[in-house]
């Protein structure tokens, strides 16, 4: 019974930090089946009849599927890539270490601490100058870059748990490292892989800042199908939030069910 009351205040306060988090997603799903005049009201009305129209509006007008599409392919494709490069690079790492790994490590993860912005206008120039301004290879690219030191370091994690005997084993008898990566890491390592594959996907599904600055009309992913319901006069709240909706469904959906794979996949190798 003490138990049960001293976890109450922790359950408590659990609950009301889930809440919290979700209530933005809660009050734009809200927000996206009332009308212009509705979603502006002041106090906000709780008790509305729903309707469509905003939804009707933001497939019509927008292209959405022209937008998911590129969504897809950016966040596919420059999953794809970030896995053959990270792949070797993980194996190097993990089982055949150097003096200066570690440091490596650090020095990837590190580049994850640099705002955006920071890069942004030798990376615009670079991409104007190569013809990929505005053009879903472009994004694939930088997404790819974004996301390789996260995706290193996972791949790593889950390698260096792998016993080293079996790879030894496997060299005693003649296999090189490639039919190694091939034949016993990519068995073992699925989890990890999949995992690893999972988290790039959401990273790239919801980057936006790339995006919004890199494209315009041709390659421009969700997060400029968002964008473009502002206006010099202001924003549309309710077609804004029925865009969001669209932009944002999709990826929960996945999240939703691949939810245990992530997981599973994450926790790999924490308990012994």
């Amino acid at each position: 019974m003490n138990e049960q009351r001293a976890s109450l205040p922790g359950t408590i306060a659990a609950w009301v930090v889930a809440f919290l988090m979700v209530f933005p997603i809660l009050w734009m799903a809200i927000t996206a089946f009332k009308t212009e005049s509705e979603a502006i009201a002041i106090p906000p009305l709780l008790l509305f009849r729903p309707v469509l129209s905003s939804f009707a509006a933001a497939l019509a007008q927008s292209g959405y599927l022209h937008f998911a599409l590129n969504s897809i392919i950016v966040s596919l494709g420059s999953t794809v890539l970030a896995i053959l490069i990270a792949f070797p690079a993980a194996y190097a790492m993990a089982f055949q270490p150097g003096r200066h790994t570690q440091d490596l490590l650090v020095w990837m993860l590190s580049t994850k601490m640099l705002p955006p912005v920071g890069v942004l206008v030798p990376i615009y120039l670079i991409f104007r100058d190569t013809g990929l301004l505005d053009t879903v290879e472009g994004l694939v690219i930088v997404d790819t870059l974004m996301n390789l030191p996260i995706v290193v370091w996972m791949l790593f994690s889950f390698f260096r748990d792998i016993p080293r005997d079996i790879l030894e084993a496997a060299h005693m008898d003649g296999v090189g490292p490639r039919k190694q990566m091939m034949h016993l890491l990519l068995p073992l390592a699925s989890p990890g892989i999949a995992s690893a594959a999972l988290l790039a996907i959401i990273l790239s599904w919801n980057e936006a800042f790339w995006s919004i600055n890199l494209t315009a009309a041709h390659a421009g992913t969700l997060a400029a199908y968002i964008a473009r319901y502002s206006a010099p006069e202001g924003l549309f709240w309710a077609k804004l939030s029925a865009a969001s909706v669209l932009a944002v469904a999709p990826i929960l959906l996945f999240g939703c069910l691949a939810q245990r794979r992530l997981v599973r996949g994450l926790t790999v190798g924490a308990v012994k």
